[in-house]
């Protein structure tokens, strides 16, 4: 008897949580838009290689993508489906840049196939290896 009250709190107490929680924030989806997410680190080392502004990513409701290499911007489209994300950069501008961050952010991007967020944080992975992590842009 014990054994079913215990059940029965714990299932109350789950239910209970259950509706606190905004469905929203289990979409993926909503988790990658709404924000202009700003690099933090790439392939798990800082940012010294970019001279001027960090890279950026922005997430559309309609599977497109913008951003901004360090140097050029570019516009381009994703596809979700769960936690598995495929980006494609698509059209970028073409000026000469200092440097190679550019070259190796553009690179880690093609290389994604899923993320995670964690609180403010989204990383962008390869399978479980870590390709970045970038946070939102400060308003």
């Amino acid at each position: 008897m014990k054994q079913l009250k215990l059940s029965a709190l714990l299932f109350a107490l789950f239910l209970g949580l259950g509706s606190c929680s905004s469905v929203s924030s289990l979409n993926p989806l909503k988790m990658l838009t709404g924000n202009n997410w700003v690099l933090s680190s790439l392939m798990g080392g800082g940012l010294d290689m970019f001279s001027g502004a960090l890279p950026s990513l922005s997430f559309m409701d309609d599977g497109k993508l913008s951003g901004f290499g360090g140097c050029n911007s570019f516009s381009g489209d994703f596809e979700l489906s769960g936690t598995n994300l495929n980006l494609d950069p698509g059209a970028m501008t073409k000026k000469a840049c200092p440097g190679g961050g550019e070259d190796k952010f553009m690179s880690a991007l093609k290389n994604v196939s899923n993320f995670k967020v964690d609180k403010d944080k989204l990383t962008l992975l390869d399978g479980a290896s870590e390709l970045m992590t970038l946070i939102p842009q400060s308003k």
